[in-house]
């Protein structure tokens, strides 16, 4: 097969490596990619937002399946123009795709169907949210409506914190200026994700991401500093209510509106006392989530994701093995504020790349030969082992090789189940 896949993270480095063991796929392009999957596969300067732009470019490459990565160019309808122009693709529709774009769209489902999920209003005035505001009690989560990068949320402890959220919000710094605020869920926060191909849902794996750019949880939200799977919170019991309660009527209420859902969908759940309640949906797999679950996978993802595009996950298994996966990110000093480009990265090429440990590149460039920073997240260290401590050990070892003094890392990957 031709393989096309959309995007430039560590996501979608880590779904090319994991394709690229399955003997299925003959030809890889990945567009427009970066420095790391460059050193794999084709790379394609290709505008992934322009629906029109990637379907031709998918007929002039003789392209027999495609996969979106990010959540902006399926929010676009990129999926859409690929499936009118006949490929194959594994992704849900721009309007399948609301639950992440839209974060009241999910709450209006999640009602609808009586999912577990927290409190909630609904702003697109400033005055009307403050007001909303001032009768809520502390913590509060404050949330840009659209689509933020995964940096568009803030637990605010403070009046003055979530003040300062909601600023933020209304001065347009995460898009269009509409929030909506939720009252806090205690407990364990879990990553769930689960294949769906319009019908059947496919639970595929579990992980804990970690959002705070600080050790010990502490400080601002980023897009993620690091995950392991699986998460020990999501027993086989949280698991079947997280499907019974919130994931499999929450599929059935989409169909229902004509509207059914096909791709992956990542549940972001809340666990308190082995109870689930949702705290949001996204519709592509999480990163840094992802390089733990591909290291874990390999090659038969791609024909779990075959199988979901084809409308065959009725009869699809995923075959786990005991093992562990742990991804640590390194990114620019200054992330998730102001971070500077171009820094060069060395001690990559002496690090080992084989079914248990590799480094998926996030924000590089390549340029005079040497591999530099271009980006705030900028590599995903990651690494297997038969426990979650040996797969710290052997990421942390990985980690303290490579020669970039213009980065940092979490040092406490992994905390809550070591």
């Amino acid at each position: 097969m031709n393989i096309l896949i959309l995007g430039s993270g560590g996501r979608e480095h880590a779904i090319a490596w994991a394709v690229l063991q399955n003997p299925k796929c003959d030809r890889l392009i990945v567009a427009p990619g970066n420095a790391g999957i460059a050193q794999i596969a084709e790379c394609a300067d290709l505008d992934i937002l322009d629906g029109a732009a990637v379907a031709a470019f998918a007929c002039d490459e003789s392209i027999d399946f495609a996969i979106v990565g990010p959540e902006a160019p399926l929010a676009a309808g990129v999926a859409d123009a690929l499936r009118d122009a006949g490929i194959m693709v594994f992704g849900p529709s721009a309007e399948a795709a609301r639950l992440e774009a839209s974060k009241s769209f999910t709450k209006e489902v999640c009602a609808a169907v009586g999912a577990p999920t927290a409190a909630y209003g609904r702003f697109d005035d400033v005055a009307a949210a403050r007001a909303y505001l001032r009768e809520q009690p502390l913590p509060i989560v404050i949330k840009a409506d659209g689509l933020a990068a995964g940096k568009g949320v803030t637990v605010a402890e403070t009046r003055a914190d979530a003040e300062a959220a909601l600023e933020d919000i209304f001065d347009g710094t995460h898009g269009r200026a509409e929030v909506v605020i939720e009252a806090f869920l205690s407990g364990e926060e879990a990553s769930f994700f689960c294949l769906v191909d319009g019908e059947t849902v496919l639970p595929l794996g579990t992980a804990q991401d970690h959002k705070r750019v600080g050790d010990g949880d502490q400080g601002p939200n980023t897009g993620g500093m690091g995950a392991y799977s699986p998460a020990p919170v999501m027993t086989p019991q949280v698991e079947e209510r997280a499907l019974s309660q919130i994931v499999r009527p929450t599929m059935a209420e989409m169909a229902r509106r004509g509207t059914p859902f096909q791709g992956v969908l990542f549940v972001g759940l809340m666990i308190d006392d082995g109870a689930p309640s949702l705290v949001e949906y996204n519709v592509r797999f999480g990163d840094p989530e992802c390089q733990c679950l591909m290291m874990r996978l390999g090659g038969q993802v791609l024909d779990l994701l075959l199988a979901c595009a084809e409308g065959r996950l009725d009869t699809a298994q995923v075959h786990w093995a005991a093992d562990h996966a742990l991804c640590v990110v390194m990114a620019a000093k200054g992330y998730p504020g102001a971070y500077a480009k171009g820094t060069e990265i060395g001690g990559l090429d002496g690090l080992p790349r084989d079914s248990r440990r590799m480094v998926f590149h996030a924000g590089t460039a390549e340029a005079d030969g040497r591999i530099v920073a271009a980006g705030g997240r900028v590599l995903g260290v990651t690494a297997r082992g038969d426990t979650l401590a040996a797969a710290h050990a052997e990421a942390y070892a990985m980690v303290d090789a490579v020669d970039w003094s213009d980065g940092f890392c979490r040092r406490d990957i992994g905390w809550r189940a070591l």
